[in-house]
């Protein structure tokens, strides 16, 4: 059975900004040019991730609980990657947020896609520490 065929069957919980209101953003994390979505199996990593998100001086964030399918088409359609957080999975935040959010509902995911390649071809990674992608990077190995 596949994890989608596995996760359809129920909630997953993800972290927003701003839930309904007008500037309502999902959190995402930016790893090597892609933009990822976590979607969590269980609530309580879910709030846990989001109350270390605001000790982390982010914005105050709440969990909801969507179907994943919605989840992966509202990714598809934005041009970033869903990935589930498996059961008891401690994920650690980013040390810090993106000064700017680059959420645009009325932009061409292939525009997005391109401007994120020449964004990291220009050396967009150089404020964040070798160890910090190193975290990221095995932490996000480890939900795949």
């Amino acid at each position: 059975m596949s994890v989608s065929l596995t996760i359809s069957a129920m909630s997953v919980y993800v972290v927003l900004f701003n839930a309904r209101t007008e500037n309502e953003g999902i959190h995402s994390l930016e790893m090597e040019g892609r933009q990822l979505v976590l979607m969590f199996e269980v609530e309580d990593d879910a709030t846990r991730f989001a109350v270390m998100l605001e000790a982390q001086d982010f914005p105050t964030a709440s969990v909801e609980a969507f179907d994943p399918e919605e989840i992966e088409e509202f990714c598809e359609s934005a041009g970033y990657e869903a990935v589930l957080v498996e059961d008891g999975t401690l994920l650690m935040p980013p040390e810090k947020a993106v000064e700017e959010t680059t959420w645009n509902p009325d932009a061409d995911p292939n525009e997005i896609a391109r401007l994120k390649l020449e964004e990291t071809a220009k050396g967009s990674f150089q404020d964040a520490s070798s160890d910090e992608m190193d975290q990221i990077r095995a932490q996000l190995e480890k939900l795949l």
